[in-house]
């Protein structure tokens, strides 16, 4: 058996697989978001790893005792800004934090080359602005840090004691060479980092450490096993449906969203904002559009509108088109790089519904897969037929949606929900050596092809372009707001 853990920002999964790669367990535990001031997202790294421990208690306790390796994947680009005690200094700044927008300008001003060394133009989210904006705005925490980590690396750390992380989490941070797949001093200096400070990278089907006796015991598992360095969520998520050969891809509908697809060499395209980042597995890179707004905005509405989100799809499968929605809750990166942008509703009327409300959230959601689309176009990448991973491929109308308005053709398979864990866990086998990568990272069973509709009967063109619309006139209406 091999256990799997995904440290995602609204919950810690697990998966275990067995030797022929069949899922026979999950668990998962919520996690909490914290949101200081406006702009900002926080979360606590010990109640990372206690969220861990209890899921991970959760399984049988025959299960836990044959787990021979454990993989990890996580959400990727957070600050976790340790001691030298290698305890936490502050609350971790995620991915869809918003602070550091002033940041990236002055690296970029300082290093012309940032974006082309790192895959992509520094954005608040990545991890090298945080590390200045701490410098300037929190000089006290700033002088204490002796370690960073991304998230997926403190649970590793607690795991195993060493301080390590992998290329494709690495690539996340705006300090990663690319191409030369190490840590750039320049990139370093300009944002305020001591690159003594930064963990080891090694592969992520390499072994970061082996779990420590006290842990074991704590968790009930074996002592001594292999835990594998595993990969960012994207990464893993590739693993997981075999996406590890250059054109293979996926879309992913978790809290954010991507559009992924795996390269043999490094081909960043800085102009439209796609990421060019190395792979978790040797001699790969990938690209990839990154939203932030993933499936986020219809959990968002079932809790702001106090209903159950199943219950909201079904009354928007019935309802006919009208209002339109900006999904940016978080601001956006592919297409537009603001981290100021928030989202609206537009249209509404007397005949409006929490059904049609919810209609256009979907909408939404495929639009901006239509805006990455565009973007993958225009970087020389025509995906026509990708899998799909994440909680949103629940939905049938989504998916239908996303594939009538992109021209791609989705497939979803029987292990769609577990995602980046998944992949996790196939990468623990590899580490542990059981197993070669070509026998592991395989290609799911499709149980089930969204296929385009020639009529695009769900979603119209016209819709797409008012949507595309909605952007520059919030954009106006938040200039006077300000």
């Amino acid at each position: 058996m091999y256990l799997g853990i995904d440290l995602g920002t609204s919950a810690v999964k697990l998966c275990v697989i067995d030797g022929a790669g069949h899922l026979v367990a999950q668990e998962a535990v919520d996690l909490e978001i914290s949101h200081p001031f406006e702009g900002a997202s926080e979360q606590d790294c010990e109640g990372w790893w206690v969220a861990t421990r209890t899921a991970i208690a959760a399984l049988d306790p025959s299960l836990r005792t044959a787990i021979r390796a454990i993989g990890l994947s996580g959400q990727m680009h957070g600050a976790v800004v340790l001691n030298a005690d290698r305890q936490p200094i502050r609350p971790v700044i995620l991915w869809n934090d918003a602070r550091a927008d002033v940041e990236c300008v002055d690296i970029l001003a300082a290093e012309p080359l940032a974006a082309q060394i790192a895959g992509v133009i520094p954005m608040p989210g990545f991890t090298a602005p945080k590390i200045l904006w701490l410098a300037r705005h929190d000089p006290a925490a700033h002088a204490q840090i002796r370690h960073v980590l991304l998230p997926k690396d403190y649970i590793g750390l607690r795991l195993h004691g060493e301080l390590v992380t992998d290329p494709s989490d690495a690539a996340g941070t705006s300090w990663f060479d690319q191409a030369a797949r190490r840590w750039s001093s320049r990139l370093c200096d300009v944002s305020a980092t001591d690159p003594a400070w930064l963990p080891s990278v090694v592969h992520g089907t390499e072994i970061a450490g082996t779990l420590l006796p006290d842990v074991a015991a704590d968790l009930g598992l074996t002592p001594g096993i292999p835990v594998a360095a595993g990969a960012g969520d994207g990464a893993a998520g590739a693993v997981g449906l075999g996406a590890v050969h250059a054109g293979d891809g996926f879309i992913s509908l978790g809290t954010s969203g991507q559009l992924f697809v795996t390269t043999d060499s490094y081909r960043p395209n800085v102009e439209n904002r796609i990421h060019a980042y190395a792979h978790t597995v040797p001699g790969h890179w990938f690209q990839m559009a990154a939203m932030l707004n993933g499936a986020r905005p219809m959990a968002w509405l079932a809790k702001l509108l106090d209903r159950p989100i199943e219950v909201l799809l079904a009354e928007a499968a019935q309802a006919q088109p009208g209002p339109l929605f900006l999904p940016y809750l978080t601001g956006e990166r592919t297409p537009h790089g603001d981290t100021t942008i928030r989202g609206g509703f537009a249209n509404l009327g007397e005949t409006t519904t929490q059904g049609s409300l919810m209609r256009a959230v979907l909408e939404a959601i495929a639009f901006s897969f239509a805006d990455a689309a565009q973007a993958f176009a225009a970087a020389g990448t025509t995906p026509t037929s990708v899998l799909a991973i994440g909680g949103g491929t629940r939905s049938d109308l989504l998916m239908q949606m996303i594939a009538d308005i992109t021209g791609i053709s989705l497939g979803r398979s029987d292990d769609a929900v577990v995602g980046p864990a998944l992949g996790a866990a196939r990468l623990a086998v590899v580490a542990c050596g059981d197993r070669p990568i070509e026998a592991v990272m395989h290609r799911p069973d499709v149980r089930l092809w969204f296929k385009p509709k020639t009529a695009r009967d769900l979603i119209s063109p016209s819709r797409l372009e008012a949507y595309r619309a909605l952007y520059p006139a919030l954009k106006v209406v938040q200039r006077h707001l300000r």
